[in-house]
């Protein structure tokens, strides 16, 4: 029986799972870590909490598992995207990493839109230029900290640095690349041109892997730290979203993927890149070689149920507390009490701006069309509906460019709910499907090593092998057709409301 790894470095924690062959997991382990917010807007970490954790997990999964490391056929790894970790000559860290979360870089993000032109940028790099790429962090330091720019000779994502923790050699795999505004996404490379506009040392730019590429093998010393086997061949992993959509199958035209989880993300593979032309939704390489994606991401998708949670459901908190049930199951339990549309109560989920899309920092949520009839159930099902509407915006999107959709596989909190799962589907007027095992990207990140290793000999074989469906839910028509005439409303809406929004901001930070 050969054994892989796939080890997921978060922005709340790193997360290791050991998996057989068959994809069946036999060890899981988590070690959080702290976010550092040094000033308003800002988000860091601390490189060297991402080692300790990667080695600390390591080493309780082989534990726990009692697997021989030298059955371990190949290690592979995940990460948060775009955070920018900036390295010395000597490989060491010259400051704390910016992370894809960090605001800080709204006037970079006009210097390259300016410096490059927007179509140009569109037509080099497939994205538009946001504050969470790398970027725009490069730039910043080059701009505010210029000392800690000249000592720069390398930039890594956060899984690249952990990666050459373990093997000792630096390396960028293309799912990650593409999120950095410095990589023609067409051609899977860096773009000189782009790199050159900017002033960014091409010399910064660490060799470019495909995911499934072996970049190293496990040192002695790593070894000796955390009981794997010296020689423990490690991949070159990929973008969190990327490996999401590995680890449910999403790896051909036609299966798109649904994550709910605090933010929300539609993604949706293709054979060639298709880039919106308006830049509204994300163009960057999948795992597969010669694969890519189409992605749409909303900021406050779980995050907006649970502010309602935290924030109004304190009479369903108490309930649930009290039956010993889990406080989204009784919510969810009352939204489906209240009939589609919630009787014309509409929710903006823009809580903390909007990306896809709309690209707007400044949007803001709200309840429209309330009237004296409506109670709390039909205040839950709006705010269930108005995050299904926004996932909607990018499927619409993925489809106005031509992009196949078959199959729709759910994951997150939003495949958790037989309710949330029927409301997908009506919503999107697709089939939603949802999985045997969801181990989220950490599993991907051991597929890929499963190829790597050449226990699998292609990302779709091992998938096709080792993930099943669980359970399909067909949408009702009838609902489907209401649904249809509520998003038309939705996505007026934020049009007639976006200079209050953008006033109210402003008031705001007077």
């Amino acid at each position: 029986m050969a054994y892989l790894i796939g080890l997921d470095v978060g922005t709340s924690g790193t997360k290791t799972v050991l998996f057989d062959e068959n994809g069946k997991a036999l060890a899981s382990v988590t070690e959080e870590y702290p976010l550092h917010t040094p000033k308003p807007g800002w988000t860091e970490q601390d490189p060297a909490d991402w080692r300790r954790a990667a080695a600390a997990t390591l080493k309780a999964v082989l534990a726990q598992s009692g697997v021989n490391p030298a059955e371990v056929k190949g290690i592979g790894l995940s990460g948060q995207m775009h955070g920018s970790v900036f390295l010395d000559e000597n490989n060491n860290v010259v400051r704390p990493a910016i992370l894809w979360n960090d605001g800080r870089t709204a006037a970079e993000c006009d210097e390259i839109t300016q410096t490059i032109g927007e179509a140009k940028l569109l037509e080099l790099c497939s994205n538009p230029a946001l504050t969470g790429f790398t970027a725009p962090k490069a730039l910043w330091l080059k701009n505010h900290e210029p000392d800690h720019f000249k000592k720069t000779k390398t930039l890594v994502l956060p899984k690249d640095y952990v990666r050459y923790c373990m093997i000792g050699e630096l390396a960028m795999e293309v799912s990650d690349g593409a999120g950095t505004l410095l990589f023609n996404v067409k051609q899977r490379g860096w773009c000189n041109e782009v790199l050159d506009a900017l002033g960014v040392p091409r010399e910064w730019m660490p060799p470019m892997r495909e995911s499934t590429d072996v970049c190293g093998r496990v040192t002695a010393a790593f070894a000796a730290e955390t009981g794997l086997a010296e020689g423990t061949p490690v991949v070159g992993g990929g973008a969190d979203n990327a490996c999401g959509a590995t680890g449910t199958g999403v790896v051909v035209e036609g299966r798109v993927l649904s994550s709910l989880g605090t933010s929300g993300v539609i993604l949706a593979p293709s054979k060639a890149p298709s880039t919106d032309p308006r830049g509204r939704a994300h163009t960057f390489c999948h795992s597969v070689p010669n694969m890519w994606y189409l992605m749409g991401v909303i900021l406050s998708a779980g995050m907006s149920l649970r502010w309602y949670r935290d924030v109004i459901a304190g009479d369903e908190r108490a309930q649930a507390s009290q039956s010993g049930l889990d406080p989204y199951d009784v919510l969810t339990a009352l939204a489906a009490t209240a009939p589609v549309g919630s009787e014309g109560l509409i929710f903006l989920p823009y809580l903390t701006g909007e990306r896809t899309p709309h690209k707007d920092p400044f949007a803001r949520g709200a309840f429209i069309g309330l009237t004296i009839r409506h109670q709390r159930e039909h205040l839950i099902r709006a705010v269930l509906e108005g995050i299904t509407f926004a996932l909607r915006d990018s499927l619409e999107i993925a489809r106005g460019l031509g992009v196949k959709i078959d199959e729709i596989r759910a994951t997150g909190g939003g495949a958790k709910s037989p309710f949330w799962r029927q409301l997908q589907a009506d919503v999107f007027g697709a089939e939603i499907t949802t999985l045997a095992s969801d181990q989220g990207p950490a599993f991907g990140a051991a597929i890929m090593a499963s190829v790597g290793a050449g226990v699998y000999n292609s990302i779709p074989e091992a998938c096709d092998a080792i993930i099943q469906v669980k359970e399909r839910v067909a949408p009702d028509p009838a609902r489907a057709k209401e649904y249809d005439d509520y998003y038309a409303v939705y996505r007026d809406l934020y049009g007639g409301i976006k200079g209050a929004c953008h006033t109210l901001s402003n008031l705001v930070a007077k």
